[in-house]
């Protein structure tokens, strides 16, 4: 087990995170609760899934996030048709012209990221959502029998409609399972509307700052795991994780 950190020095630490909240806060207007659920789940080495209408801002969200952090930010839009070739990569011909010599190289896919959007994730077949769980536990990506390391930090943020029900596919337990939080995204207040509305009709853009790098990011969600966790957290957690199971002294329904 690692030495704990000290109280004083965890404060000194997740006061870096102050000039990372102001960041975002250039580009997006309130969704306060929903920005400190994202840094949980990134300090926390999880992934997080998005739960809310289109049109709120998830996807400026993620990309404010990574220019901030100074992190690669890829996009996936997750359709029927999407195969997991798409989202992984793929074995192109290559021919050397010096030799004339033809071998398969990998193309990496659009997951060999920091930070990956799947957005509408579940528009897409299980076959297609199954792509993404080894990335999302393991961070690598196997391929024709080889084994790719994906680059760190890895943070997957996927999103889904809780208002659409036809051309949908439910989320597999094995894919929920990947996903440390289920954030819930809601409509701005009416002061947070006008501001979204007096920012965005300008003729200018905000900019983001960036204020942290990837070893940063690193250095934190290693600072996490040092966290002292006393007897009495573990036993509440362990009773939590334990009630939540089906079976003898589970709670009623």
């Amino acid at each position: 087990m690692t030495a704990s950190v000290s109280a004083p020095e965890l404060q000194a630490q997740l006061a870096r995170l102050t000039p990372l909240r102001e960041a975002i806060g250039q580009a997006i207007v309130g969704q306060h609760d929903v920005v400190e659920q994202l840094l949980i789940g990134l300090l926390a080495g999880g992934h997080c899934l998005l739960e809310g209408v289109p049109g709120l801002g998830k996807t400026l969200l993620v990309r404010t996030l990574g220019q901030a952090l100074d992190l690669q930010f890829r996009r996936v839009q997750f359709t029927p048709d999407l195969m997991p070739s798409d989202i992984l990569g793929t074995e192109i011909l290559e021919e050397d012209h010096g030799t004339g010599h033809r071998h398969f190289k990998f193309q990496p896919g659009p997951v060999f990221t920091n930070l990956l959007l799947a957005d509408e994730l579940n528009r897409t077949p299980p076959k297609t959502q199954a792509a993404l769980l080894e990335a999302m536990q393991e961070k690598t990506v196997s391929y024709a029998g080889v084994t790719h390391e994906l680059p760190a930090p890895f943070f997957v943020l996927a999103t889904q409609n809780p208002l659409e029900q036809a051309g949908t596919y439910p989320l597999p337990e094995a894919q929920l399972d990947r996903f440390l939080l289920h954030v819930k995204v809601d409509y701005p207040s009416e002061a947070e509307e006008r501001a979204i509305i007096e920012q965005t009709t300008g003729s200018s853009s905000a900019k983001v700052p960036q204020v942290m790098h990837g070893a940063d990011v690193l250095a934190l969600q290693a600072r996490v795991r040092e966290v002292h966790l006393g007897a009495d957290l573990l036993d509440w957690i362990t009773r939590l994780v334990r009630a939540s199971r089906p079976g003898a002294g589970a709670p009623a329904e």
